[in-house]
């Protein structure tokens, strides 16, 4: 796997040493976004239902405690194991115990954020064990050795000709093949052969039901399904902020999920899982790996909204043109960037930062998470605490010196507009000013605006 220890401005460089990618990589998420818009607005009560599924998680999460218990008897009663994880290390060894009960040796697992998060493939790969992702994107950057790059799409930034090569190396198919057609039933042939020969199944959780102990585990391809009803034991693990309170709130949040991820109505399988089929098992792990710190702090608990749909990174410029890869962490985008810090600071410092603060994924949330206002806010955290580079912290408190007082913006203007008349050079100097690296500097005017009103007022 990829574990690049570098910042977001290195790996972005990196990323975008590839314009053709990049150029590609950004029309391609646009247009799943025109997808979302095009879907969207044939949805005349669309923003009724942003702010039903709205209230309904800000309802949950202020009574989140009573909510997980009723859900933990609930699910008890339907004959499922319910486990408590406090952070990821304890999620793995709670997995991995279930193996070693089982003598498990191979799983397969259908997509899952939260296994990311708490790298549960390679801490079981290192007890010996076979893991095999089953969603198709997931499978590819699993053989790849990479991680997924974004939360619906996680090989959106592999072009098919790569995965044709990737499948030549590793499933043995065509050299230079690249018809999807060909290269899809490729993997169906490979995957099911890993499907039968699984001992357990892990699926994550779109939701949970809090009335009925029920999960459900929404897929395109029905590899959740399959994994799930073939192997003898099931897990599923979900972090704590997955419930909502009543089924029928069901109908709010599956409106919106896909239609807000990739343009698609419904996902093909939305999958109800209670209770195990006769003769097996089934395990709920329930994790909190750092959630209910954010839960209380009050300008970030709303991010616990979250239902992972992705359309924050779709629409997002920066997203867009640095890739997933570039936010060294396993939730990429906007989404990401105010997830992660909560769970380091240090290492995560970097990610508030990769925005623009343009607005636009908040104006496309389903959940209305002030997405933008949160990158802003940890900015200010992040600063405050001391994890940003002195430099920027010197240069922010000189501007903030400047800005705050019209005469010093007005003697600051004044010798920048000379400065830069007398020395040119000096602006356009791609090491002192990365910003001139793709730009033109426009010609300095003579004077103000003010100057300028001042001097032409009487006549306007």
């Amino acid at each position: 796997m990829n574990t690049h220890n570098i910042t977001h401005p290195e790996a972005a460089s990196e990323f975008l040493r590839n314009k053709e990618r990049v150029q590609w990589h950004d029309e391609t998420l646009w247009f799943v976004r025109y997808k979302r818009d095009k879907v969207v607005n044939e949805i005349p009560e669309w923003e009724q239902l942003r702010e039903l599924a709205s209230q309904i998680k800000d309802h949950t999460l202020s009574r989140l405690d009573e909510y997980l218990q009723e859900f933990e008897a609930a699910a008890i009663s339907n004959g499922v194991t319910v486990h408590w994880a406090a952070d990821a290390a304890e999620h793995n060894r709670i997995v991995h115990g279930i193996m070693a009960k089982h003598g498990a040796q191979k799983i397969v697992k259908s997509k899952s954020m939260l296994t990311e998060e708490c790298h549960l493939n390679e801490y079981l790969e290192a007890q010996g064990i076979e893991v095999v992702d089953t969603d198709l994107g997931e499978r590819i950057v699993q053989l790849n050795k990479e991680m997924p790059s974004h939360i619906v799409l996680p090989a959106i930034h592999i072009k098919k000709e790569e995965v044709g090569e990737i499948f030549h190396q590793h499933l043995g198919t065509e050299k230079g093949a690249s018809d999807p057609l060909y290269l899809a039933l490729a993997a169906r042939e490979h995957l099911r052969q890993k499907f039968l020969a699984a001992d357990i199944a892990i699926t994550g959780v779109n939701f949970a039901v809090a009335e009925t102990g029920a999960i459900v585990v929404c897929t395109n391809e029905g590899n959740a399904d399959l994994g799930a009803h073939l192997a003898k034991v099931h897990i599923a693990c979900m972090g704590i902020e997955k419930l909502i309170p009543r089924t029928e709130h069901l109908s709010v949040f599956l409106r919106l999920l896909a239609r807000n991820a990739t343009g698609q109505n419904i996902t093909a399988y939305s999958s109800h899982f209670r209770k195990p089929a006769a003769g097996s098992e089934m395990h709920i792990v329930i994790v909190d790996n750092g959630r209910t710190t954010q839960l209380g702090r009050e300008a970030f608990r709303n991010s616990l909204k979250c239902i992972r749909c992705g359309a924050c990174l779709n629409t997002c410029p920066v997203y867009r043109r640095s890739g997933g890869h570039s936010y060294h962490n396993a939730t990429a985008g906007p989404i990401g960037a105010i997830l992660a810090p909560n769970l380091d600071m240090r290492k995560n410092a970097d990610l508030p930062f990769a925005s623009t603060l343009c607005g636009s994924c908040t104006d496309v949330c389903p959940v209305k998470i002030d997405i933008h206002n949160q990158l802003y806010q940890w900015r200010q955290v992040l600063t405050k605490e001391g994890y940003v580079p002195a430099a920027k912290t010197a240069s922010m408190k000189v501007m903030a010196g400047v800005l705050s007082s019209p005469a010093r913006y007005t003697f600051a203007g004044k010798w920048a507009r000379k400065l830069l008349r007398w020395f040119p050079s000096l602006a356009m100097n791609k090491k002192l000013n990365p910003w001139a690296r793709q730009r033109d500097l426009p010609e300095p005017p003579k004077e103000s605006f003010r100057e300028w009103y001042k001097k032409n007022s009487r006549e306007l």
